[in-house]
């Protein structure tokens, strides 16, 4: 399991190519189980959602190997899926997961962040939390233990999953004929996990300024 992680995280176009060549179809399966599990398992926030989607994308229009019209329903409903199971194991088992220090790959501290996302942006966080790494995997969770009202919680998840899988998927498919970007691709990759995390960092810088 670590090694598969790892080759994902590594080089996500590569891992899919190869893939696609091995077991045709199953790629579906396999696409669908992997955001299944980045958004509905609490204690699997590594998984690279953001860098899967473009290279979905990049492959769809590069090889035509995967199909836009197939792929971007299927990874919609694998997210709001593992979002709704996430939120049922928040309101419901919290007090466990909170209580220990690490499980796998989440670490209390995972948890207290997202808190203060929530604590910032509120409901909206459901939609910003779409394009964090890490955030996107504990916000459902944090939603359900804060007990946020269900149909507030699902309106905006279907808003986020929709809008997180369309754009980065579609930005993809667009570019994945650009020159620069298939030679360059892991670099693209870094800089999508750093475009991520910026609303990390601009609500750490906030919360220091405010302090002093």
């Amino acid at each position: 399991m670590v090694q598969f992680i790892l080759d994902l995280l590594r080089d996500p176009l590569t891992f899919l190519s190869e893939f696609i060549a091995a077991n045709g179809s199953l790629t579906y399966a396999l696409l669908f189980a992997i955001i299944f599990v980045e958004t509905g398992f609490v204690v699997m926030p590594l998984l690279p959602g953001d860098s899967l989607l473009f290279s979905v994308g990049l492959l769809a229009a590069a090889s035509g190997q995967l199909s836009l019209t197939t792929v971007i329903p299927l990874m919609i409903i694998a997210a709001l899926m593992g979002d709704q199971l996430n939120y049922y194991i928040g309101r419901n088992f919290s007090d466990w997961v909170k209580g220990r220090e690490k499980i796998l790959f989440l670490k209390r501290e995972h948890i207290e962040k997202t808190e203060a996302f929530y604590a910032q942006y509120g409901s909206k966080m459901v939609i910003l939390a779409r394009f964090v790494p890490i955030v996107r995997t504990v916000a459902p969770f944090v939603a359900g233990a804060g007990r946020m009202s269900y149909p507030v919680y699902l309106i905006y998840g279907v808003l986020g999953a929709c809008l997180w899988v369309i754009s980065i998927t579609l930005a993809g498919y667009f570019l994945g004929d650009n020159a620069w970007i298939k030679a360059n691709f892991e670099k693209v990759v870094l800089g999508i996990v750093a475009v991520s995390v910026l609303p990390i960092v601009f609500g750490v810088l906030r919360q220091q300024f405010s302090k002093k």
